[in-house]
C-alpha cells in the first residue's frame, strides 16, 4: 500500500502503541483487499456487545484505553447486550451488566461517544452523500451507502476501532466507484405498503441474491418511502444477503435512473416482487396454532416515528403476553417527554434503552422465562432469533400488537 509520510510515521509507532496497533491491523486488512491507499474518513461506528466479546474482548478494549489510545473521529457505538435498568428484572446474569460497564468505561476512556444505538444514521451522525465512513453495524452501513450515498464497507468491531484511532480506513470495496454499481435488478409490480413489507421485500431480494457485492436495483415503486421503510428495507437485506448496498430508483443518491444505478453494466439476473411474494415471506414464518410467549418491536431500533405509531395501535388496549419495545436513549427521552412511553407502559409494554432483543443474552432469556414463539415485526430479527433457539412469527406491526393483546397469532 501507498503510505503519506503521516500514515509511515503512525505505522512506525510515533503516537504510541495504540495506533501502531491499529496501523497494523488496517494494513493488513488493505493488503488482503487490494488496497492501494488510505482514504480518511469522518466517523466511525464499532459493534461491541458484551456477549459478542467476552472477557478476551473487554480485556483487549481495557489494554488499548490504557496504552493511550484517543479517538481522532467520532466514534459512536453499537447497541449492548444490557439495559441496566431492568436487566436482573428480566432475567439476564449479573456478570454480562458487569462486562458491559467495563466496555462502556473502556470505550469512553478513548473518547467514544456512549450512544448504544444502530439507529446513529436517524439521531447522532446524519451521513452525507460522497462522505467516507468506518461503520460496522450492518443496518448502519447499508443505510449509509444506500440512502444516503455515503461510502463505507462492514467494518468489524476491531476494525472500527482502529479507524477511530487512525481517521482513516483502507481503500476497497464500497469506497470505490467500481464496486458501487448494481449487479441485479429488482421489478416492484406492487408497492409495499408499510414498514414490514419493505422488510418482507429485504428478506425475498437477499435469500434469492446472497453475498456481500452484489447489489440489488430495486425500481418500479411509485412512492417514495418513508426512512423507517428503508430503514427495514436495508436491515432485512443485510441480513438474509449480507449486503452493504442497493439502489433504490429515484431514492439512492447515485441512481437517479435504472441507468445510473447500472453504471453502464446489465444485471446478471432479475426478479420479479408482487403482493404473493411479499405474503409468502410472512408465510415462511409460520405460527403453527401457537401462542406468543413474547413480541418485540425493533431491530433495528425504533424511532420515535415509530413509537407513536405503536402507542396509537396500543392505547387503551392491554398486552396478555410479554411485550419488549427496544429504542435508544436519545428516542427514549423524546417518547417520555411527548406521551408515547406513558401510553405503551400503561398497556403493558417494557421499554428497553440501548439494546437489540438478539444481542440481549436472547438464549439465557429463553431459558429462563420459559420463551419459545416469538412475534416481531422485524424481519431481520426473524432471521436472526431462530439461532438462539425461538420460533420467529414475522408480521406487521399491526398484527404484533393484536397478537400482544389476544395472546393469540392470527393469519
Amino acid at each position: 500500500m501507498q503510505l503519506t509520510a503521516e500514515e509511515e510515521a503512525l505505522a512506525a509507532g510515533s503516537v504510541g502503541p495504540a495506533v501502531k496497533w491499529a496501523m497494523d491491523y488496517q494494513l493488513a486488512v488493505g493488503r488482503f483487499f487490494g488496497a492501494q491507499r488510505f482514504v480518511q474518513v469522518r466517523s466511525a461506528h464499532a459493534h461491541c456487545d458484551g456477549e459478542a466479546l467476552g472477557e478476551p474482548g473487554v480485556r483487549f478494549l481495557e489494554d488499548l484505553a490504557d496504552q493511550g489510545a484517543r479517538t481522532r473521529i467520532p466514534l459512536t457505538l453499537d447497541p449492548r447486550s444490557t439495559d441496566f435498568s431492568c436487566a436482573l428484572e428480566i432475567g439476564q446474569d449479573e456478570s454480562i451488566v458487569d462486562i458491559e460497564r467495563r466496555i462502556l468505561a473502556a470505550m469512553v476512556r478513548m473518547g467514544a461517544m456512549p450512544t448504544n444505538t444502530c439507529i446513529n444514521y436517524q439521531t447522532v451522525d446524519v451521513p452525507h452523500g460522497g462522505e467516507h465512513l468506518a461503520w460496522g453495524d450492518t443496518g448502519t452501513v447499508i443505510y449509509a451507502n444506500a440512502v444516503a450515498g455515503s461510502r463505507s464497507n462492514f467494518e468489524g468491531g476491531p476494525a472500527a476501532v482502529a479507524a477511530a484511532l487512525t481517521g482513516r480506513v483502507p481503500e476497497y470495496g464500497f469506497h470505490l466507484d467500481e464496486c458501487r454499481r448494481g449487479t441485479v435488478l429488482v421489478e416492484l409490480a406492487e408497492e409495499p405498503r408499510n414498514a414490514s413489507d419493505w422488510g418482507a421485500l429485504g428478506c425475498l431480494v437477499g435469500r434469492r441474491f446472497p453475498g456481500y457485492w452484489e447489489v440489488p436495483v430495486i425500481d418500479g415503486g411509485q412512492r417514495n418511502p418513508g426512512p423507517d421503510e428503508v430503514k427495514q428495507l436495508g436491515a432485512a437485506l443485510a441480513s438474509y444477503g449480507s449486503h452493504a448496498m442497493f439502489h433504490l430508483v429515484g431514492v439512492t443518491p447515485e441512481a437517479r435512473t435504472r441507468a445510473d444505478a447500472f453504471g453502464g453494466n446489465e444485471p446478471w439476473a432479475s426478479m420479479r416482487i408482487d403482493r404473493a411474494a411479499l405474503e409468502s415471506a410472512y408465510l415462511s414464518f409460520p405460527a403453527g396454532g401457537a401462542a406468543p410467549d413474547i413480541v418485540v418491536f425493533g431491530t433495528p431500533q425504533l424511532s420515535t416515528f415509530e413509537l407513536a405509531e405503536l402507542a396509537a395501535l396500543f392505547e387503551g388496549r392491554t398486552a396478555r403476553c410479554p411485550v419488549f419495545a427496544t429504542t435508544s436513549a436519545a428516542v427514549l427521552r423524546s417518547a417520555e417527554e411527548y406521551g408515547y412511553a406513558e401510553t405503551l407502559r400503561a398497556a403493558g409494554v417494557r421499554l428497553l434503552s440501548g439494546v437489540c432483543f438478539y444481542l440481549m443474552t436472547a438464549r439465557d432469556l429463553a431459558r429462563r422465562n420459559n420463551l419459545r414463539t416469538i412475534v416481531t415485526n422485524s424481519a431481520k430479527l426473524a432471521n436472526i432469533v431462530g439461532g438462539y433457539g425461538y420460533t420467529p412469527v414475522f408480521r406487521t406491526t399491526e398484527a404484533c400488537v393484536d397478537a400482544a393483546v389476544n395472546a393469540r397469532i392470527v393469519g
